[in-house]
């Protein structure tokens, strides 16, 4: 009798697992899934930080898998709750690639120790999400979350591309390399979606990445004004094939993903978990976090970012994961 309790109990679980990721919930309204568009495109900026990742901190990542992966079935409230976030990751993407670039450039040790931050407040909150209480995990759901942390780890220990400064290869773009720009943004769009791996760390590896922030922040130059017809058709050969990649990539990556959340959802949680905490170590390693240099000063500041950044992400997951 307590095992038929114990299976029903279980079923249920699932079923409202199932829910949840079948309809996206009609509070997210406009101004919230701007706001969370522009979390998205700010985090996009950034190397090595997911943009997944972000989405499960702000409590829309189920709901977003969903919307995309069921857009032709109702595309209507798809729209509805899509829009408001594509718009906000372009206005993140136009306004802080320029802040982004600074930052790095600048104060690149406390900024990435800020979105460690982030990613290390979420971890305790995935881990209660799928901890049974009074239970232990199995060997199997243990590999689920070591073997995403080890690849990771490898992953981010290989050398990227060198293709040499953005302004000269924006100038030298043929149709050839068009084409690895739009394998590489169907690569980084496939991460891009999966949370704890980087979309923007991708374009790192491939040596894309410096050259698709020089080009996002050249637009937005070019739209006000600043720049002349040339130079937006050369724009264009970066632009246009990493965007209908990264359109590719991800719409071919949700349907997995989705099918993975509804009928696997605990161990996709252990994926995640896995994912979140080897990519802690895949954003420390990256030259671009030292790049500002680090002293007793720089080190005192990236204390209170992380600080800030755990606490934040801590305080928006327990509300909405």
């Amino acid at each position: 009798m307590d095992a038929d309790e114990k299976n029903a109990r279980e079923n249920d679980d699932r079923e409202d697992s199932a829910e949840q990721v079948d309809t996206p919930r009609p509070e997210l309204g406009v101004v919230r899934n701007l706001a969370n568009g522009v979390a998205l495109g700010i985090t996009e900026t950034v190397p090595g930080v997911s943009g997944g990742t972000t989405a499960v901190i702000l409590g829309f990542y189920d709901n977003l898998i969903h919307a995309i992966n069921n857009f032709r079935k109702d595309y209507k409230k798809s729209l509805r709750f899509l829009l408001p976030i594509a718009l906000g990751v372009v206005i993140g993407l136009l306004t802080f690639s320029s802040i982004a670039n600074y930052l790095l450039e600048n104060h690149s040790f406390p900024t990435m120790v800020f979105f460690i931050g982030l990613i290390t407040g979420i971890i305790p909150l995935i881990y209660a999400k799928v901890k049974t209480p009074g239970t232990r995990f199995t060997a199997t759901e243990v590999l689920l979350v070591a073997v995403p942390a080890v690849v990771l780890v490898v992953v981010s220990s290989l050398g990227s591309l060198d293709l040499g400064t953005p302004k000269d290869a924006v100038e030298d773009i043929g149709w050839l390399f068009m084409l690895f720009l739009l394998v590489a943004g169907m690569v980084a769009a496939a991460a891009l979606v999966i949370p704890g791996v980087s979309g923007s760390f991708v374009l790192l590896l491939l040596g894309v990445y410096p050259l698709a922030i020089f080009a996002v922040s050249s637009l937005s130059d070019a739209l006000r004004g600043a720049s002349d017809a040339p130079s937006l058709l050369s724009l264009g050969k970066v632009l246009l094939p990493l965007g209908i990649g990264i359109i590719i990539g991800g719409l071919s990556m949700v349907r997995t993903i989705e099918k993975l959340l509804t009928s696997y959802h605990r161990p996709a949680y252990l994926i995640i978990l896995g994912l979140l905490t080897g990519s802690i170590y895949a954003i420390f390693r990256q030259p671009i976090v030292f790049e500002s240099g680090v002293s007793a000063l720089t080190i005192a500041i990236a204390v209170v970012m992380f600080a800030l950044g755990a606490a934040a992400s801590f305080s928006l997951g327990r509300k909405r994961l």
